[in-house]
Order: C-alpha cells, then sequence, then structure tokens
C-alpha cells in the first residue's frame, strides 16, 4: 500500500509540474506576441524609430524568458526564433515594410506553436 501510495504522489507531481511549466510557456509566449503586436502595428504606420524600440523590448524579455525554454524544449525550435528575431531586426533597420511583415508574422507562428507543442495533449503522447 505504500509503494502504491508512493506511485500516485509521484504521478500527481509529475502532472502538476508538466500543468505548471505548459501554463509558464504559454504566459510567456503571450508576451512575446504582445510585443509582436506592437512592432507589427509600429511597421504598418512606417513608425521605424519605434517598431525598432519595440524589437529591442522584445529582444530583452526573450534572453529572460528564452534562458529557461532550452532545458524544457528542443533546441532547434529555439534558434529557429532567434535567427528570425535576428531577421525581423534587420528588416526593420532597413526599414523594408514586406519583409519585415513576413518575418514578424512567420515569428509569431513559431512563439505560438511552442507552448502547443510542448503541451501535456493526447496528441502529443500519442
Amino acid at each position: 500500500m505504500k509503494l502504491f501510495s508512493a506511485l500516485i504522489v509521484m504521478v500527481v507531481l509529475v502532472m502538476s509540474l508538466g500543468l505548471w511549466i505548459n501554463h509558464s510557456l504559454e504566459l510567456a509566449a503571450q508576451e512575446l506576441t504582445h510585443h509582436l503586436d506592437r512592432v507589427i502595428r509600429e511597421v504598418n504606420r512606417s513608425d521605424w524609430p519605434q517598431a525598432n524600440k519595440h524589437v529591442e523590448a522584445m529582444e530583452r524579455d526573450w534572453k529572460q524568458i528564452g534562458k529557461w525554454w532550452p532545458v524544457l524544449m528542443d533546441h532547434q525550435e529555439i534558434d529557429n526564433i532567434e535567427f528570425s528575431l535576428a531577421k525581423t531586426r534587420e528588416y526593420i533597420a532597413a526599414k523594408e515594410k514586406v519583409e519585415s511583415l513576413a518575418q514578424l508574422s512567420e515569428l509569431r507562428l513559431m512563439i505560438l506553436h511552442l507552448p502547443k507543442k510542448e503541451a501535456i495533449t493526447l496528441e502529443n503522447i500519442l
């Protein structure tokens, strides 16, 4: 009976940790997409200094948030986000509206995809 109780406690702890991690990933993704929305608005207005300022803020947040993501997920996904962020920064610096918007859209999809990919769902388990 003690073994069974210990097993149940361990399963509950692992599930709770997984749910907490997924919630944290979701919050981080929402925070980053909030930055993306501001950058998109500024690019659409062709307000390049403000867009650049928001990209820099997003990069600072990404460095904070991105520190613990490699522990939880595939490094390739994180590298792709960093590459996309670097391209975005350069397109905005060059005042390339179409390329900036395209890269921002790609970056948004990558960021929002990660929590869904790491979620504890039947689809991800099977």
